[in-house]
């Protein structure tokens, strides 16, 4: 572990990523989900957590590890088909993984996954914290559509149990 990823960690704050996700940009994140999955059965959960903690980083912990306690943690896995997904966002590292159960495997690659991550990243290295969060559901939206798709007029089934809403960490 870099003494600079320490010190980005240290110096990461809640109030800082309370001002960058405020009220309106998890309002605009969640409007994203719900008309998302209103064209799969797919189920999209959005985590975001401001930095790990010394300990976490001296044992060597990524965000890839991380992302995948979060996914068990807010139990994305529990769904019907299969088929959630985790949208994480370490924000010390500006780090985007995206965790997808096992529905997916073998119908989603991991450069697919990895070109959203991607997408996502780029605007919040530009500041554009709202705009990335949006658009890396839209795309993870279409992904979910083209393996999960719902008929035409066809409503949400009951086993919709994940919040729309994101969590902060």
């Amino acid at each position: 572990m870099g003494v600079g990823r320490l010190l980005r960690h240290a110096v990461a704050t809640h109030w800082r990523t309370r001002l960058l996700f405020t009220r309106a940009t998890l309002d605009l994140i969640e409007a994203a989900i719900l008309r998302a999955e209103r064209s799969h059965f797919g189920q999209i959960r959005f985590a975001i957590e401001t930095a790990l903690t010394p300990m976490q980083l001296l044992r060597g912990m990524s965000g890839r590890d991380r992302a995948v306690e979060v996914f068990s943690a807010l139990r994305v896995w529990d769904t019907e088909r299969n088929n959630g997904v985790l949208v994480y966002l370490l924000r010390a590292d500006r780090d985007v993984e995206i965790i997808a159960d096992r529905g997916f495997r073998d119908r989603v690659s991991p450069a697919e996954w990895e070109a959203v991550c991607r997408l996502m990243e780029s605007h919040y290295r530009e500041g554009r914290f709202r705009e990335g969060s949006v658009a890396g559901v839209e795309a993870i939206g279409m992904l979910l559509s083209r393996h999960f798709p719902k008929a035409h007029g066809e409503a949400h089934r009951a086993d919709d149990k994940m919040p729309d809403r994101p969590t902060l960490l």
